[in-house]
């Protein structure tokens, strides 16, 4: 990652881009310039050998003029505060794309999860858990996993605001183990939203999904789940990566076989994996590899201006969070590349934790079928609404997305009377 990265000015600048094109004053948009509330915490954790060690938790607050802060949390030893003000921007961005009820929010801890015990891991999140009780809450903020978090930790989180409530609170939290509240369809919902844009952008530009070749960066929750159900549509994915490295296969991989591989024993990676005929790669040869399709879906500055003159892919999803950075979009721009940004395409999540919680609220499940329709209907309205944006301004999806977002955040602005 370049020293000079700030993914915070990053996403100021694109701002600024769309509240110029919507023709808005500063005046209309600034409150978006500044999160409502930034929460710093010290967390001191007893590890298995009885020593002590402190981590450095997160909590951004971006914008509540929609609805509660609504964002993931993520485990990582590059996690600062400019990276968790970016996220919690895009995801004030990403729930006005989708046109879901919630502000935008984002959490972080400054720790290498595979370093840490599953013990240890409960403890950090429990106290961190207790740090952010009093800005959390079903009506206030509600957090989600995100990188190297998952269900059972958010089962830790809502655990712990029950205890300290003093009555259970399922919906304090998204991403939860379904026997305690988590909603069927929650675990797949981002990978299948970057699938259903992946298919809907495919459709537009009038490129056949069956036999198109395709390249995954990442094999994670997002990735993974991607690749297996593009994969089904009958896409050929013949590359694939996670943290060890990337594989690549001429005529294809076996994704399912690949997922089931990783899946069955926690701690495998694809350094692991091996098959007839299979080459490693390294990150850069996915990112540039010869496809129609690519779809980053690890981390946030992956296409930088060094990768992108490289790039062959015709067509990007953006997976990750920020996996572009404003140079390298520019580039990509100027090269025809057309990118569905990341603020659309891995909405798949918040929109089914948005499920999860109004289930939470009601008291009530509903079947997985009814989620992934929902979860469709929503994606593709949110996909047209862009491009009839991006087609009249005759700009971006990028930017069509972004026009949309500002738009409906500076709308409900003015109608509360928020200056």
């Amino acid at each position: 990652m370049s020293k000079n990265y700030n993914p915070y000015q990053e996403m100021l600048e694109v701002l600024d881009r769309a509240a110029n094109m919507l023709g808005l004053d500063e005046q209309d948009y600034i409150h978006l310039k500044y999160p409502e509330r930034e929460l710093k915490v010290s967390i001191p954790i007893e590890m298995d050998d009885g020593s002590i060690q402190v981590f450095e938790g997160y909590r951004v607050q971006h914008s509540s003029v929609r609805g509660p802060y609504k964002g993931g949390i993520r485990y990582h030893q590059d996690v600062d505060m400019d990276e968790v003000k970016a996220l919690a921007g895009w995801m004030s961005f990403k729930c006005a794309v989708v046109d879901i009820p919630f502000g935008g929010g984002k959490g972080g801890v400054r720790v290498d999860a595979t370093k840490l015990s599953k013990k240890e891991l409960e403890r950090l999140t429990r106290k961190y858990a207790t740090l952010l009780y009093p800005i959390v809450g079903p009506e206030i903020d509600i957090p989600a996993p995100d990188v190297n978090t998952n269900a059972e930790i958010m089962g830790w989180f809502m655990d712990t605001y029950s205890t300290l409530r003093g009555h259970l609170s399922p919906g304090v939290v998204t991403g939860k183990p379904v026997p305690i509240g988590g909603s069927l369809g929650r675990a797949e919902a981002t990978g299948r939203g970057v699938m259903f844009m992946t298919r809907e952008i495919a459709n537009k530009l009038h490129l056949p999904l069956k036999g198109a070749k395709v390249a995954v960066q990442g094999a994670g929750n997002v990735g993974g789940i991607a690749a297996k159900l593009l994969y089904r549509e009958g896409c050929k994915v013949v590359a694939l990566s996670d943290v060890s490295g990337g594989i690549y296969a001429e005529d294809g991989l076996n994704i399912d076989e690949i997922i089931d591989f990783l899946t069955a024993e926690r701690g495998r990676l694809l350094k692991d994996y091996d098959a007839p005929g299979l080459v490693r790669i390294s990150n850069e040869e996915l990112l540039t590899a010869d496809v129609d399709i690519l779809i980053p879906a690890a981390l946030g500055n992956q296409i930088t201006e060094e990768i992108a003159p490289h790039i062959k892919a015709k067509i990007i999803v953006e997976g990750a969070n920020g996996p572009t950075t404003v140079g390298g979009d520019k580039i990509l721009e100027d090269n025809g590349i057309v990118v569905v940004p990341d603020i659309l395409a891995n909405a798949g999540g918040v929109t089914v934790s948005y499920f999860e919680w109004v289930q939470n609220l009601q008291h009530f499940r509903w079947e997985e079928e009814e989620v992934n329709r929902r979860l469709e209907n929503i994606m593709i309205k949110a996909f047209n609404d862009v491009w009839t944006t991006a087609e009249k301004a005759g700009t971006s999806l990028r930017m069509g997305a972004y026009m949309v977002a500002v738009d409906r955040i500076v709308t409900a602005s003015k109608m509360r009377g928020i200056s």
